[in-house]
């Protein structure tokens, strides 16, 4: 079987991950085009990967049929085009999450992939974490029975800058997405209802944009079942992400701020280093993520997390948006 070959849309620091580890980490793929909207970024880039091929204009891409599939890492107002005119051009699509902006726009690219019979995987890195991967193979195997209830906690080690924030879509649609999808995953439901709180208390800039630092958003599962997110922008001590499910016979606790596995015992104290950034922490799971795409298009399996599961969880964000804005309850 030939490599599957792959072109890289956006080449910020996940994009370089992405294309970093299909060119040297992925057996049976390759990169072989890089492209950015900025000429200096796309020539960096290239150089960088050892790929002679770049472009500022993806449509060079999606024409030549000598290309398979394209990962998308650019900013989420630019999905929904960049997946519709990737998916009419029978390119497979890897795209970093959130699927779309809107709803409207997520109910569009799911007919347009569906119409021309591709993969679109979507990149929600948590479900190929392994401390996560191992949490949802021991609750199907019914290790703590029944699950009851979620706790996921997200915290970022300080706010991005304010021309991300002013784009991002907002705490619950730019960070807290990734813990509605991986509640989702992990209690094996789908959301009813969703009730969200905010506020910000660390970084006034925010408020112009109708943005928060910190956030909570409570979950109703259709079964019943519960769970509580936090979103933080103000974690000065590190990247914090953690969870828990709690079941009828046990909980499994998952992850930690450990970065290595070293304590420091001095002066009657302990010490060990935290982990610094997302890059760190998921280093693993983004590499498993892409090998999981390119396994699909090699073996014509649907992925994992495919773009259902993206309309889904964006529904969730949306919903708890709403929800902080109205404060109210918003039901799904």
């Amino acid at each position: 079987m030939s490599n599957v070959r792959c072109a890289v849309i956006g080449v910020g620091r996940l994009g370089i991950v992405h294309a970093k580890n299909v060119a040297t980490k992925v057996k049976g793929a390759e990169i072989v085009a890089v492209v950015a909207s900025r000429e200096e970024s796309a020539k960096r880039a290239a150089a960088e990967l050892g790929v002679n091929r770049w472009t500022n204009n993806p449509q060079e891409v999606f024409e030549d049929p000598t290309i398979d599939a394209v990962i998308i890492v650019t900013p989420t107002k630019t999905h929904a085009d960049l997946i519709i005119r990737a998916a009419k051009s029978k390119k497979h699509i890897f795209v970093d999450k959130p699927i779309t902006e809107t709803l409207e726009e997520a109910t569009e690219v799911i007919e347009e992939v569906k119409r021309n019979g591709v993969f679109c995987q979507v990149g929600f890195m948590r479900r190929f974490d392994p401390a996560y991967a191992g949490a949802k193979r021991r609750i199907e195997q019914g290790d703590i029975g029944q699950p009851l209830y979620f706790k996921g906690v997200s915290r970022d080690p300080g706010s991005p800058p304010e021309s991300y924030i002013k784009t991002s879509g907002g705490i619950f649609l730019d960070l807290n997405i990734h813990e509605y999808d991986i509640a989702r995953f992990l209690m094996g439901d789908e959301v009813k209802s969703v009730k969200s709180f905010g506020e910000v208390l660390a970084h006034p800039f925010m408020k112009k944009y109708g943005d928060v630092d910190q956030s909570v958003t409570v979950l109703t599962f259709r079964n019943g079942t519960t769970a509580h997110i936090e979103g933080s922008r103000n974690s000065t001590f590190g990247y914090d992400i953690r969870g828990e499910v709690v079941g009828t016979e046990g909980s499994i606790q998952i992850g930690s701020l450990q970065h290595h596995n070293n304590i420091l015992l001095k002066n009657n104290n302990s010490y060990h280093d935290n982990i610094p950034d997302f890059i760190t922490k998921f280093e693993d799971a983004f590499l498993e993520e892409v090998a999981h795409f390119i396994e699909c298009i090699q073996n014509n399996v649907k992925p994992l997390v495919d773009e259902i599961d993206g309309k889904r969880s964006l529904e969730v964000a949306v919903a708890a948006t709403e929800s902080f804005k109205k404060k109210e309850v918003v039901y799904l």
